[in-house]
This record gives structure tokens, C-alpha cells and sequence, in this order.
């Protein structure tokens, strides 16, 4: 494998679907898969060993389930980025794992393309949810700020994060979930310039990737704020 190979580890419970997945992997040009592991604590233990660039990631394993093992990887700010992998397709998966800091989410029912195209976008830095569970995600995100009013003695204003107008722009387009070459479109730019705008919005709102910077917009009453 060459010395740029997209490093992956792979977690799962069941070792029939490990194999499965090392041996689709394995077809592919460019992706190498360094390691398995059984469950959440044995993944944490394989990430410090192996540095892998992307972890796939079961949900539901014994001892450390994949929602635990996400957290503590992140927490220690571990250089992977988690790519989940999961038979169920439930609200309460899906947003337990983002909010443990996930960057991508797909069924196992995605056919091989959609896991490689999926390792390779998480690879790259970016985030990704499978396109049946998109939707949900922003009708979550939209509701949120109502139900939270019902608890919330008053509302906190928007934080100022410093963002230009030029990136207060794009970040509403993400909200849209617009992509980058969307973007750049719609704003008659170069990708190049989108992708730096978008590096500098994150390190602003201190998130790790798109998802989580829809998530924030969300949270802190930003799109509402500018609706």
C-alpha cells in the first residue's frame, strides 16, 4: 500500500461482517484496512496503536458500545474521524452519535460504493450523512429551539464569533446543505475559496466539521436570528 492509503479501522461485534466489509476494502485503490475491533474499548485501544484516518464504527456492541467509544476518541482528541456504520436507522442513534462528535452516518444497507465514497469523504475531513437520514437531521435541528424554550428561563442571544459577511453568507448556505461546489456556484468563486471560507467558519464556531456547524447554527438560535 502506498504510503498515502487511507488507513482504516474497522468495528464491529459480528466478525462475519468485519470480513465482509476488510474484503470490499480490500477491492478498493488507494484504501487499506489496518485493524479490527469487537467492541468500543477495544477500538480505543486500536486507534492509539495504529492511527488509523477513519474508524468505522458499529453502534450497538457489547462492554463499550460505539456511541461511548466516539465520545471517549473524540474527547481525546483522537486524529480519526468516525465514520458510523449501523442496521438501525432511529432518530435516537442517529443524533446520540453526532453529538458524541461522529462525522458521517450510513446504513449498512448502503451498497459498496456508498462505504468507499463515505471513507473517503470522512478521510478528507469532511462530513457526511447518509441521504435518508438528511432530512431528519434539519427537522431536528429546526425543532429544537421551540422545545428547548419550554425549559429555558430566556433565551440566550447569538454568540459574535467574529464571522465575516462573506462567511455568514456560506454558513447559511451549509444550513441549506449546499455543497461546496454549490457554493461556489451560487457565489461565482472558485472551490478553492470556498473551502478556505468554510476551514475558517469552523475554527470560528470551534467545530469539527459541517454537520456540527448546521447543528451549532441551530442550537445557538443563528438561523432563526437571520431568518
Amino acid at each position: 500500500m502506498s504510503e498515502s492509503s487511507i488507513r482504516v479501522l474497522l468495528v464491529d461485534d459480528q466478525p462475519m461482517l468485519r470480513t465482509g466489509l476488510a474484503t470490499i476494502l480490500s477491492t478498493e485503490p488507494g484504501i487499506e484496512v489496518v485493524g479490527e475491533a469487537s467492541d468500543g474499548r477495544e477500538a480505543i485501544d486500536k486507534v492509539a496503536q495504529l492511527d488509523p484516518d477513519v474508524v468505522c464504527m458499529d453502534v450497538q456492541m457489547p462492554d463499550m458500545d460505539g456511541i461511548q467509544a466516539t465520545k471517549a476518541l473524540v474527547d481525546a482528541n483522537a486524529r480519526a474521524g468516525i465514520l458510523i456504520l449501523t442496521t438501525f436507522d432511529r432518530d435516537e442513534f442517529l443524533f446520540a452519535t453526532l453529538r458524541a462528535g461522529a462525522s458521517g452516518f450510513l446504513l449498512k444497507t448502503a451498497g459498496p460504493e456508498h462505504l468507499i465514497h463515505a471513507i473517503k469523504v470522512v478521510a478528507d475531513g469532511e462530513s457526511l450523512l447518509a441521504p435518508e437520514v438528511t432530512g431528519r437531521v434539519l427537522h431536528r435541528m429546526l425543532a429544537q429551539p421551540a422545545e428547548q424554550t419550554v425549559t429555558a428561563t430566556e433565551p440566550e442571544a447569538t454568540p459574535d464569533v467574529g464571522l465575516t459577511r462573506r462567511e455568514d453568507e456560506i454558513l447559511q448556505m451549509i444550513v441549506k446543505g449546499k455543497s461546496n461546489a454549490d457554493i461556489a456556484e451560487d457565489l461565482f468563486v472558485g472551490p478553492a475559496t470556498v473551502k478556505t471560507h468554510v476551514s475558517n467558519i469552523l475554527m470560528k464556531l470551534e467545530v469539527k466539521d459541517r454537520i456540527h456547524a448546521v447543528i451549532w447554527a441551530y442550537e445557538h438560535g443563528y438561523v432563526n436570528n437571520r431568518a
